[in-house]
């Protein structure tokens, strides 16, 4: 039986490794405000995949980690219009049940899985 990390244990872990690009080169993500202490709102980058329409494009995204995460997903919101079947033209609010791969959140998913999944919804 492994223990269940704390949120903001896992938050931090997280922050380190987008702070010090760890992840993927693809995506990147970090503290809206260095003094949110919560550390409830985040910013995110996507690259466009290569050989897409979205190639070369940079593409912004607001996330939030609301109090239950990673137990319950966060909110993400492109900060500009995207054509994306998982991104609601209305508001920019990313549906994850659209992406495959999410459709059944997991506490080990993390922003970076995320911001991933989005990205081959790009290709």
């Amino acid at each position: 039986m492994s223990a269940v990390v704390p949120r903001s244990f896992r938050l931090l872990e997280e922050l380190e490794n987008g702070e010090k690009g760890r992840g993927a080169e693809a995506c990147s993500y970090g503290l809206a405000n260095g003094d949110d202490v919560t550390m409830t709102n985040w910013n995110g980058t996507i690259l466009g995949p290569p050989h897409s329409v979205h190639e070369n494009r940079i593409y912004s995204v607001n996330i939030k980690c609301g109090e239950n995460y990673p137990d319950s997903p966060p909110t993400i919101n492109f900060v500009s219009k995207v054509n994306l079947p998982c991104v609601d033209p209305r508001n920019g609010k990313v549906d994850l049940t659209k992406l495959p791969r999410l459709t059944v959140w997991k506490r080990e998913f993390t922003m970076e899985t995320i911001l991933l999944e989005i990205r081959r919804q790009a290709i």
